[in-house]
């Protein structure tokens, strides 16, 4: 994304983590998926390889999800949910192919899911199982960022910064209250949609300058 894009992005995605200390009012789920789009439009003029129509589909996915949870989060919860369960599917088949490599930290990423589990699991009541197959799948894709041979320092920490986003608002919303949990939660979320769609692109950007 060159500087001019990655402003509009930005000024949208601070309009609405702002905006979030307002809540509820009219039309909020619009000026959510606002950066979302932003993102969408750079990232649909770039797509050149099946890998590339995978990754955005994954951020349609998200951004319905962002639609669905700030339009009725209390009762569609289930349906956001799955929303970014399939958004984090066409991300891990994006990040295709593989190969081993990092597998210390990779195990580490494990580690912090069942940590994660041992905190909010008890309060999950039935979302139980729903919740930790979207878990597994966050941190499958998490790991992908790790392992992919597309993997550059952008998508891994695009997955860190999704994990951390979802572990806040699980904590959050099954646990704990966060101080200032809406903010942390937007930041964190979009710096990860950002993060990853520069490095979906970021080996291509290297190439076309090496040449």
């Amino acid at each position: 994304m060159n500087n001019k894009q990655t402003i509009v992005f930005t000024v949208f995605a601070t309009v609405f983590t702002i905006s979030t200390f307002y809540e509820p009012y009219p039309f909020s789920w619009l000026v959510k998926i606002l950066p979302m789009l932003a993102l969408l439009a750079f990232s649909v003029k770039h797509i050149e390889t099946v890998s590339d129509k995978l990754f955005v589909t994954g951020l349609i996915f998200s951004t319905v999800g962002d639609f669905i949870l700030d339009y009725d989060g209390a009762n569609w919860f289930i349906f956001g949910l799955g929303s970014f369960l399939i958004a984090h599917i066409f991300y891990l088949f994006s990040l295709k192919p593989l190969e081993v490599k990092r597998v210390p930290i990779a195990i580490l990423y494990f580690i912090y899911g069942i940590a994660m589990f041992v905190i909010i699991g008890s309060s999950l009541g039935q979302l139980f199982v729903p919740v930790l197959i979207y878990m597994s799948v966050l941190l499958l894709m998490g790991i992908f960022t790790l392992i992919s041979k597309k993997s550059n320092q952008w998508l891994i920490v695009g997955g860190i910064s999704f994990i951390m986003s979802d572990s806040l608002l699980g904590i959050n919303k099954f646990y704990s209250d966060v101080p200032l949990s809406h903010v942390l939660i937007m930041v964190s979320y979009y710096f990860a949609q950002f993060a990853l769609v520069k490095g979906i692109f970021y080996n291509r950007k290297k190439a076309v300058e090496a040449k």
